[in-house]
């Protein structure tokens, strides 16, 4: 990461749990001019991270906290179902693939539990135990710090065992999804993690109902155009889905 970057990420954090900055607080915290404060502003603003305001910025997302990813399983469960079905059919027995945690995924590795010579790695202990049984599949579990609410690793262990490891396609669910904005986190200590694994395979599938569609979050992860394919279901945004196409993504909409 780089200082610009991490000025970034400091930025969204201070407005996020502020709820404001100015421009004079902001280039006094990092002994920076206010130009390039403000031109700071100006990108986050483009990306749909902080709303800008006279003298400062603002936090413009009013996100719910998500609930834990058990919960989430019940949640437009029909939806994600169809998504899971289409997502696994882009998965090829003999291949190597890494699957993330959350709903969606949990649903896509029900669906592959026939294949053969499947290697799946996974930071989320969900996605193992739902494959634990199947003979067909091989399951490398990476370590690292536990989030609870998500049954999944992250952190500086998770990330160097990443470095290990190899896929043909990663594929991830995702908290917010914009094209201005990109694939965006709300939980910061996992943006790392997120682009190591992104690091990881040249084909990413990104697995996202509607709900998440159109979204900003607090952390920036990756550009869109980061993105292969995306799944999604009926309900998402038709401007949305045209938007990501103008830009190369290839979207399945089931």
């Amino acid at each position: 990461m780089t200082l610009k970057d991490e000025r970034l990420r400091i930025i969204v954090n201070r407005v996020r749990d502020n709820g404001k900055a100015t421009v004079i607080e902001l280039s006094e915290y990092f002994d920076v001019s206010d130009i390039t404060i403000r031109r700071d502003l100006k990108e986050l603003a483009e990306k749909g991270l902080i709303r800008r305001e006279h003298g400062g910025a603002v936090y413009p997302v009013d996100m719910p906290e998500e609930p834990p990813v058990i919960q989430r399983m019940f949640q437009n469960r029909p939806n994600k179902e169809r998504i899971a079905r289409a997502t696994a059919a882009l998965i090829k027995d003999n291949e190597s693939v890494f699957i993330g945690s959350g709903s969606t995924a949990t649903y896509v590795v029900r669906h592959l539990t026939n294949r053969q010579n499947l290697t799946v790695i996974t930071n989320a202990v969900n996605i193992a135990h739902e494959l634990a049984s199947s003979e067909g599949i091989t399951v490398v579990v990476l370590g690292g710090m536990m989030r609870a609410s998500e049954l999944s690793m992250v952190g500086h262990i998770t990330e160097q065992a990443l470095q290990e490891v190899r896929m043909d396609k990663v594929i991830i669910g995702v908290k917010a999804l914009s094209v201005k904005a990109g694939i965006t986190n709300d939980f910061l200590p996992e943006v790392m993690t997120d682009r190591k694994i992104l690091e990881m395979g040249s084909e990413l599938i990104v697995v996202a109902d509607y709900t998440k569609l159109g979204k900003a979050s607090s952390a920036y992860v990756a550009p869109v155009n980061r993105i292969t394919t995306l799944v999604t279901d009926r309900q998402a945004d038709p401007q949305i889905v045209e938007e990501l196409r103008a830009l190369g993504v290839q979207v399945v909409v089931t």
